[in-house]
């Protein structure tokens, strides 16, 4: 009659959701493995989320690392997202850009640089791949300007 197969189960649920409301402020660095929903704002890090969310009223001022991203909000900072990141019509990003593919729908606002990953590289080699100059980065322009400018006169 009594058994023990009906004792209470916490079931945990298979994919974790964070989600920071409207009105609430955090700062300081985050580490998680879900998904995020940031409707509120963020001074800090964010790392290796597997998808984030910055809705229409989020603000992130820091750094994001995730796989996935679409906002609507406002972001300063650095952003690196391995997968896609989606940028809404509401969309106002500021900073240095790393991304795998990128989609940017007419009205988002995009003041910064941006670089689309190859596939296969991962995070680490950023800082060497970026400390290397390319032909198109502003001061190797410059150098090459002031120099044919030098030799022509």
């Amino acid at each position: 009659m009594f058994s023990d197969k009906k004792q209470k189960q916490f079931m945990e649920p298979s994919v974790s959701q964070n989600r920071i409301n409207e009105g609430t402020k955090l700062v300081g660095d985050i580490t998680s493995t879900g998904f995020f929903r940031i409707d509120g704002t963020i001074e800090g890090t964010l790392e290796k989320p597997s998808k984030v969310v910055l809705g229409k009223s989020g603000f992130i001022k820091g750094k994001l690392v995730c796989g996935d991203a679409d906002i609507e909000g406002r972001f300063e900072g650095d952003l690196h997202v391995s997968g896609t990141l989606t940028l809404k019509s509401s969309a106002r990003i500021q900073g240095q850009v790393v991304v795998g593919k990128l989609s940017v729908e007419p009205g988002a606002i995009f003041n910064g640089t941006c670089r689309m990953q190859e596939a296969g590289q991962s995070n680490v080699s950023e800082s060497s791949a970026a400390s290397k100059s390319s032909l198109f980065d502003r001061p190797h322009r410059l150098k090459k300007t002031e120099a044919s400018e030098t030799t022509s006169v």
